[in-house]
C-alpha cells in the first residue's frame, strides 16, 4: 500500500470532528487495507510503530526531527527553526518547507506504508556513536521521497503526535462497522460514491445524499451468536433496538478482546477474519498483563448495596500501588495498572510472591502498600511512588521503604481462566493459595454482609487503619477487565478530585527560570482528544519532599514538542491527580470547563495519558454541584 493511501486517512479524520464521520472514515479504509498490512496500518494509525505490551520507545527528540528535515530539504538548521516558529508545528514545517525543496532528487520513489513502518522502527534500534545521525538519515530518507502532506505525518508519527483522534475506542468501533456484518437500520449508503456508513446527515466522502442500505438476513439478538458470521455481510434485524443489541455484541467482543490482550493488531487481524469470539476462548497467559478491573465511586454502603446487589463483599481499600503479578514456571513479573513491566524495581515483591503463594501458574490482582513493620501500620502513597520511577539503588529503596502485598483478586489459576468465576469463589481459590505472614503479604481485609450499618462500621474501621476507605464487590460478578460494569464501587470520604494530563506549561521568572512552574492539563474527549481545562500551579514544593517543580520540569522535558516564548506545548504523557473548589463553565478552553482553585494532590504514576478523567466524567461533576 502506498503510504499517500494512508496520509489521505489521515488529512479526513483531522478534518472531521464528529465520531460517527470519523469511523465512516476509518472503516472504508480498513476495508481496503490487505491483510498482510492491517497489523503496521493499525500501529501507524494510532502514531506508534510498536505493540502497546512492546517497552521500546520510538524515542526522538523534536531537535532532531528539525536536522531532518533541513538534511531531507536542502535548507538549513536557522531556515528550519524560523519555519517552525511561524507554523508552531513540526509536521506542518516539514510539508512547508518539502514543497518548496531546494534539491531534488532524481528518480525519488513513492513511499510505501512498509517502508515508512519500517524505517521509523529502526529508530528505536540505533544506539551508540554516531546514532544521532544516523537515526536522522533514516528520517531524512523517507522525507526526501515524501509529498507535503506524507512529510507532515511521518514527522508526526515520529514525534508520536498525530491529531487525528483515531484513539483506541475510535479504531474498535470502525474495526466492527470494516469487518462484522453491518445492521440494516443502522447503515445507509450513498447514492453517489456507494459508499456505506453509520447514519449521517450526508456522505462523509462526497457529500451525496444517503439512503438505507439494502435488506440482509434476518436475526435476532438472541441468535446471533449461532449465525456464521463470516458468511453474512448484512444482517436485518426486527426493530433498531435489537439492531443496536447485535451491534453492542460485536462491539463487546472486540472490547473484551482488547481488554484481555492489549494488542490491537492481533484484535484488527482477528477482526478481519470475524473470530475475535474464538480469540477470548484461547485463554490468559500468564506473562501477558490485562487490563485491571475499575469501580465507580458512591457515597454510602446503601448505594453500593443498590448497585452490586447483597449480600456483598466489603474489603479495606488500600492507599497503594495496583500491580498484577504474573507467574508461569520460574518467571514470575510484575505489572502496574499501566501495563508497565516493574518486576526489577521490587525484587521483595518477587521474594514474597515466590515463597507466599503456592502455585507456579497464575495472574494475581493485588496492592502493594508501603508498610512500616515496627509501628505496624501503612505509610503515604507518595513513599511508594519513589520506588516505581527508581530504576536504580533499588535495594537501597527496599530497605527505606518497605512494602506489604495485599492480594485480592485471580484472573487465572494453574491453567484455568478465572474472568467468567464469580467473585465467591475467587476469593476462595486466592485464599487456598496464599500463605499470610503478617507484614509480608495478607488478603484484602474483608467483610460480607447484607446490612448498611455493619458495612459503615466496617468503613471507619478502614478509615481508622491509614486506608482510603472500602470497595463493596459483588458476590456473583465476573472479572470485567477495563470496565466500570457495577461489578464493584468504591467507597471514600474525600472530596471529588480529577486526573488531568499535562498538555503544556509555562516557563517561571526569577529564581524559577529554569523550572516550569505553571502547567496547562487537559481531559479526554469520547474520540480520544485531549481538551483543555486550565492551569495548575499550586501544591507543588520548591524543594524537598513531595513533587517539586524542578522534579516535573525534569520529566517533562523529553516530552516538550514546541515552545513559543515562555509558553511549552507538550506531549500528553504524564498524569496529574488534582482537587479543587468548583468546577466552572469556561469558553477559554476546549472541555467548555475549568477548575476553580486547581491544587495538586499527588502524581499518578500508575495511570496513562488515555487513563486521565473523561469529559464525561467532568460533566457529571459539574451537574452534581449545580
Amino acid at each position: 500500500m502506498r503510504y499517500s493511501t494512508l496520509v489521505d486517512c489521515y488529512c479526513r479524520l483531522e478534518k472531521t470532528p464528529k465520531r460517527l464521520a470519523k469511523v465512516a472514515v476509518l472503516a472504508r479504509f480498513l476495508e481496503e487495507t490487505p491483510a498482510d498490512e492491517i497489523e503496521q496500518v493499525i500501529l501507524l494509525l494510532q502514531g506508534t510503530v510498536f505493540p502497546a505490551l512492546e517497552e521500546r520507545k520510538i524515542g526522538v527528540a523534536a531537535k532532531l526531527v528539525s536536522r531532518a528535515i533541513a538534511l531531507a530539504t536542502g535548507r538549513s538548521n536557522d531556515e528550519v527553526e524560523a519555519t517552525w516558529k511561524q507554523t508552531g508545528d513540526l509536521g506542518d514545517t516539514a510539508a512547508q518547507l518539502v514543497s518548496t525543496k531546494k534539491q531534488q532528487t532524481l528518480f525519488a520513489q513513492r513511499i510505501t506504508v512498509s517502508k515508512v513502518f519500517a524505517n521509523i522502527r529502526k529508530l528505536a534500534e540505533i544506539d551508540g556513536t554516531g546514532s544521532t545521525d544516523t537515526k536522522g538519515q533514516y528520517i531524512a530518507e523517507l522525507l526526501t521521497s515524501a509529498e507535503p502532506a506524507e512529510a507532515c505525518y511521518i514527522v508526526r508519527c515520529v514525534l508520536g503526535d498525530m491529531r487525528v483522534g483515531a484513539g483506541e475506542g475510535l479504531l474498535r468501533d470502525a474495526l466492527v462497522f470494516a469487518y462484522y456484518p453491518k445492521l440494516v437500520q443502522l447503515t445507509v449508503e450513498c447514492i453517489v460514491c456507494h459508499a456505506q456508513q453509520p447514519v449521517l446527515p450526508q456522505c462523509v466522502f462526497c457529500n451525496g445524499e444517503l439512503v438505507q442500505t439494502k435488506k440482509g438476513r434476518v436475526a435476532s439478538a438472541e441468535s446471533i451468536v449461532e449465525l456464521p458470521l463470516s458468511d453474512i455481510d448484512m444482517i436485518d434485524a426486527s426493530t433498531e433496538k435489537v439492531a443496536r443489541d447485535i451491534q453492542n455484541s460485536f462491539l463487546s467482543a472486540v472490547q473484551e478482546a482488547l481488554d484481555i490482550f492489549n494488542d490491537l493488531p492481533l484484535v484488527a487481524r482477528r477482526a478481519r477474519m470475524r473470530t475475535v469470539h474464538k480469540l477470548l476462548d484461547s485463554g490468559l497467559v500468564p506473562g501477558k498483563p490485562i487490563k485491571v478491573m475499575l469501580f465507580q465511586k458512591v457515597t454510602s454502603p446503601e448505594e453500593a448495596f443498590a448497585t452490586v446487589g447483597t449480600p456483598a463483599a466489603v474489603e479495606f481499600k488500600y492507599d497503594g500501588f495496583r500491580l498484577q503479578i504474573h507467574r508461569n514456571g520460574d518467571t514470575l513479573r510484575l505489572f502496574t495498572r499501566r501495563l508497565e513491566d516493574v518486576t526489577a524495581q521490587f525484587p521483595d515483591v518477587v521474594d514474597i510472591a515466590r515463597s507466599h503463594i503456592r502455585s507456579h501458574d497464575y495472574i494475581i490482582d493485588c496492592e502493594v502498600v508501603g508498610f512500616d513493620a515496627q509501628k505496624k501500620q501503612f505509610t503515604p502513597f507518595q513513599d511508594i511512588s519513589q520506588r516505581i520511577q527508581r530504576k536504580y539503588d533499588v535495594h537501597t529503596m527496599k530497605k527505606e521503604v518497605p512494602v506489604q502485598l495485599i492480594p485480592f483478586d485471580v484472573m487465572e489459576l494453574n491453567g484455568q481462566t478465572m474472568l467468567r468465576v464469580p467473585f465467591v469463589e475467587r476469593r476462595t481459590l486466592l485464599a487456598s493459595v496464599v500463605h499470610e505472614e503478617e507484614t509480608l503479604i495478607e488478603l484484602a481485609k474483608q467483610l460480607v454482609t447484607d446490612k448498611a450499618d455493619e458495612a459503615t462500621e466496617f468503613y471507619k474501621l478502614a478509615l481508622g487503619r491509614g486506608t482510603e476507605g472500602v470497595m463493596v464487590k459483588s458476590l456473583t460478578a465476573p472479572y470485567k477487565p477495563g470496565a466500570r460494569v457495577g461489578y464493584g464501587v468504591k467507597i471514600k470520604p474525600t472530596m471529588d478530585t480529577l486526573d488531568l494530563v499535562i498538555v503544556g506549561g509555562e516557563w517561571g521568572e526569577g529564581k524559577r527560570a529554569s523550572w516550569l512552574s505553571s502547567f496547562t492539563v487537559a481531559c479526554r474527549s469520547e474520540t480520544g482528544d485531549y481538551l483543555e481545562m486550565g492551569k495548575v500551579g499550586t501544591g507543588f514544593k520548591e524543594k524537598g519532599d513531595g513533587l517539586s517543580f524542578s522534579t516535573l520540569t525534569e520529566q517533562l522535558k523529553p516530552f516538550l514538542v514546541k515552545e513559543e516564548r515562555r509558553e511549552v506545548h507538550i506531549k500528553p504523557m504524564l498524569v496529574l491527580e488534582l482537587a479543587f473548589e468548583e468546577i466552572q463553565r469556561s469558553p477559554s478552553y476546549s472541555s467548555g470547563f475549568a477548575l476553580r482553585f486547581p491544587r495538586l494532590v499527588r502524581l499518578r504514576t500508575d495511570k496513562a495519558a488515555q487513563d486521565c478523567s473523561p469529559l464525561s466524567y467532568v460533566q457529571r461533576l459539574y451537574d452534581e454541584q449545580n
